[in-house]
């Protein structure tokens, strides 16, 4: 069978010729006949200016120097093929990063609507997934949920939640204000702590009252020097913040391990320049590290420097590397008695607003075998009870956080559970400042889409309804308490496919 195919050249051909020839006869009648004929003069004679430029002066594509103005349904086409895709031909299981029925699902959180589904799961049930297992019995009551950060080094400026899920690192600038306004409002209203992301000084963080994790990435913007190093004075002024409960030192984020944050130039405003201390109109690419951490032995010294200026509890942020140079920290940590109040464990399934997509694509370990080697790691250096552990990547709904806290995690970040409580579609234009929907864009033409109330109770029902189904789980495995979860209660194929061949 022939294929069905448009032959552009032809069409090309008379385009370019019947373009002229309206152009002409318009001029004609608007001469001979009417005035208002001119208004197709004015139509068909631009259109033929715009063809003569684009076959015959623009130099830089040469589709439209080979077919002129149909050239350009092209570049039309291609610019919109993303949401052909996502709302006519994709199935809902078929997009990523989160397809259709994982959206759907906190959207009917976020709403307070009714979130179940019926005629069986659409995910694969396959050699690659991990499973919970349920059991004979489930319990019958719920011990609560409570984590202290802090309580290992006796400190007095203790931080306790009782909800498993916090708000992960989004900074203002990735984020636009009224997003961040609206998360911050939904944390206080759900009584969930908010990472303010490397964004340097939180003023709209800090607005609406939530308890907040101060995080200081590599380029410590709020708290730096000149030279990029950490400024005590301005830690420890931040640190008395009633509202500042914790400090996060991010050593490296899951979808750019390796690599500084960035955000583009697009989205730095004069406000956003300020609060920084960077250019406008330049790209802020943050360094690969800490100028202070040049080896395991100057990284616990520095983790140990901000606890002792900030007299907070202290977390470190990383994506999983080279496992044994986790190990080697572990070791310094000892020999120096210093550790970290918790470790927040970024998958390389982590999200961000701007990053390099072979950083996305191929670098870092993956949450979950990320999360087994760090808890080995930490249990065989007898150490793990010197620190929390939080992950995050991807941990949108309560089974995969289940499995999370079973592998060893104590609480569970996500961003884009958030996100898409506020009612992110993903558009995937996070780093062009032209968001939809007015999230992760500075444009206040966009941003005024985004009504900070209505969006703060979706964030609190979504964090509400995931505590929800997350005691029903829990409950499922016959456990009370997030304690009682290990590795036992979940089906982990390459494990099973090990123990039948022992």
């Amino acid at each position: 069978m022939p294929r069905l195919a448009i032959n552009l050249h032809k069409i090309a051909a008379v385009t370019n010729v019947v373009i002229p020839l309206l152009a002409a006869l318009f001029i004609f009648f608007g001469v001979r006949n009417s005035k208002w004929y001119h208004i197709g003069s004015v139509v068909f004679g631009g259109l033929f200016l715009v063809n003569v430029y684009l076959m015959n002066f623009q130099v830089k594509y040469a589709v439209l120097r080979n077919f002129g103005i149909i050239g350009q349904l092209r570049y039309m086409l291609e610019s919109i093929g993303p949401e052909f895709r996502q709302y006519l031909y994709l199935s809902d299981n078929e997009e990523r990063p989160f397809n259709r029925t994982e959206r759907e699902e906190v959207y009917s959180k976020s709403k307070n609507e009714d979130s179940t589904s019926s005629f069986g799961s659409q995910n694969e049930f396959n050699e690659h997934e991990i499973k919970i297992r349920h059991s004979m019995f489930p319990s019958s009551g719920y011990g609560g949920y409570k984590v202290v950060f802090g309580e290992e080094r006796g400190i007095s400026n203790i931080y306790a939640i009782n909800k498993p899920a916090m708000i992960s690192a989004m900074s203002f600038g990735a984020l636009g204000e009224s997003a961040v306004r609206a998360l911050a409002r939904g944390a206080k209203k759900a009584g969930i702590p908010i990472n303010t992301g490397e964004g340097g000084y939180p003023k709209y963080h800090l607005m609406e009252g939530p308890n907040i994790i101060f995080q200081m990435g590599t380029a410590k913007f709020g708290v730096r020097n000149e030279d990029g190093s950490l400024n005590e004075y301005k830690l420890r002024k931040l640190s008395e913040n009633p509202q500042i409960k914790m400090i996060e030192i991010k050593f490296s984020q899951g979808a750019k391990p390796g690599k500084g944050g960035l955000l583009p130039k697009e989205k730095i405003t004069g406000e956003i320049s300020s609060l920084r201390r960077v250019p406008m109109g330049r790209d802020v690419v943050s360094p690969s590290h800490h100028i202070e951490c040049k080896d395991a032995k100057t990284t616990v010294e520095f983790i140990k420097r901000v606890q002792d200026v900030s007299q907070l509890p202290v977390g470190m942020k990383l994506c999983l590397g080279d496992e044994s140079e986790f190990t080697d920290l572990v070791k310094e940590m000892k020999l120096q008695n210093v550790f970290p109040d918790y470790v927040a464990l970024d998958g390389s399934q982590g999200g961000t607003g701007a990053a390099p997509k072979s950083f996305m694509d191929d670098v870092g370990v993956p949450l979950f075998p990320a999360l087994r080697s760090v808890q080995n790691i930490l249990v065989k250096g007898g150490v793990r009870d010197k620190m929390k552990i939080v992950a995050s990547g991807k941990l949108i709904n309560p089974g995969k956080q289940i499995i999370a806290l079973a592998l060893g995690a104590d609480v569970v970040y996500t961003a884009r559970g958030f996100m898409l409580a506020l009612g992110c579609i993903q558009a995937l234009q996070c780093n062009k400042n032209t968001c939809p929907v007015g999230i992760t864009t500075q444009n206040p033409g966009l941003q005024k889409g985004l009504d900070i109330e209505e969006k703060a109770e979706r964030v609190k029902n979504y964090a509400v309804n995931l505590e929800k189904e997350f005691k029903e789980i829990l409950s499922a495995t016959g456990s009370k308490s997030y304690k009682d979860l290990n590795e036992k209660k979940l089906y982990i194929p390459e494990i099973e496919a090990l123990a039948m061949c022992e």
